[in-house]
């Protein structure tokens, strides 16, 4: 998987608000650019941990009455739930936003083969107001 991504761009998910990163990597996928994100399980999301996590947990609960085998899934690990906030600004059913998601790999910790890349961090992501209250995907994963 990683030699299809040589040429790709590595973004540092630490510290940066889960929306607004993923709305920036949607857009860059749209213009057609490869791109790795790492340290997933440190990205933020704005609102009380307690909230956050209840909010995540209803959403988890939810099956269907007739076979709840059958999904709606939602992920829970903090890699795909990033990968699924990207999904969700893509334009997924159409081919173009299919091959964006494509482009796409999140890895949740620093993997050892991108040791000696080099890692851009998006500044406008990590815009952090100091009066207000963040979880990080691992915490979120952990109360749950």
């Amino acid at each position: 998987m990683i030699d299809d991504l040589l040429d790709a761009t590595i973004i540092d998910a630490e510290n940066s608000i889960l929306g607004r990163l993923s709305s920036i990597i949607a857009k860059r996928l749209l213009k057609g650019e490869k791109i790795i994100i790492i340290n997933a399980n440190k990205g933020l999301i704005s609102g009380g941990g307690d909230f956050i996590a209840a909010k995540y947990l209803q959403r988890w609960r939810i099956k269907t009455k007739s076979n709840p085998l059958k999904g709606p899934f939602h992920p829970r690990e903090a890699d795909k739930i990033l990968k699924r906030t990207i999904r969700g600004m893509l334009p997924y059913h159409k081919s173009r936003g299919k091959e964006a998601y494509h482009r796409l790999v999140v890895y949740k910790d620093f993997p050892e083969t991108l040791r000696e890349k080099d890692i851009e961090i998006i500044p406008e992501t990590q815009k952090i107001n100091p009066k207000a209250s963040y979880i990080s995907l691992g915490q979120l994963r952990s109360k749950i």
